[in-house]
């Protein structure tokens, strides 16, 4: 089993899994993926994953965030089963407490920059107590501190790549969660555009006190993590 955690208070714990498996049936075989992972993530803490395509990371961060269930063990959330909720109270922890970062943007086509980064809080507001107004003005902030206040009713087709991408990290961030989730989160991204927007993450994630966990083939950008953690045959290490 690999052990991986730091050492941290449980109080300062924004999320952690206990032996986590996860395993698929393909025809008449089981496959095991993910083999009795221990995390523990600190408030502000970043964290790579890096390992080999189809080595399970995807996998093990979709768990993290709750978008699928484990085979066997728990996933806590800022003190709460996330594993175990019901699909609503499931939503509205993500909504509350997470960020998704992905390697391509996931933007609503249909929607300006702006009205996608007011997406998470506008579903969320009742939670927040805030009106649709303010969810807009801190979608502007957000874009403002993105570079993007110049392009805030532009939609996705008619944004850069790179600009894109900054959408998608402001949406991630406008909520000001506990915790990012980024997968491959500059996959798509020539080198220059991708250092770039790992930059901004990166600053982002300083100035908001957020932790992020990051799944990445890129070792120059996992290198700038705080800590980097192999997947190999299931196991973390």
């Amino acid at each position: 089993m690999s052990n991986v955690n730091v050492e941290t208070s449980s109080e300062n714990t924004v999320l952690q899994c206990k032996s986590i498996s996860k395993t698929f049936i393909q025809g008449t075989s089981e496959v095991s993926v993910l083999r009795g992972i221990d995390l523990t993530i600190a408030k502000g803490e970043t964290v790579a994953i890096v390992g080999q395509s189809g080595s399970g990371k995807s996998t093990l961060l979709h768990i993290l965030g709750g978008l699928d269930k484990p085979s066997a063990g728990e996933v806590v959330l800022l003190g709460q089963r996330i594993d175990k909720l019901a699909a609503e109270a499931q939503g509205n922890l993500r909504n509350k407490a997470l960020g998704f970062v992905y390697q391509f943007h996931h933007l609503l086509p249909e929607f300006t920059a702006l009205e996608n980064v007011a997406m998470p809080l506008l579903i969320g507001q009742k939670a927040r107590g805030i009106s649709p107004a303010e969810a807009t003005a801190q979608a502007v902030a957000m874009l403002n501190d993105v570079g993007l206040s110049h392009r805030l009713t532009h939609k996705p087709g008619e944004l850069s790549g790179g600009e894109r991408q900054r959408v998608a990290v402001a949406r991630a961030l406008v909520t000001r969660p506990a915790c990012v989730l980024a997968d491959e989160p500059t996959g798509n991204l020539d080198r220059a555009t991708a250092d770039q927007v790992f930059d901004l993450i990166l600053k982002l994630n300083a100035n908001i006190g957020t932790a992020l966990i990051m799944v990445t083939h890129d070792k120059s950008l996992a290198a700038r993590m705080q800590r980097t953690l192999t997947l190999t045959d299931g196991v973390l290490g």
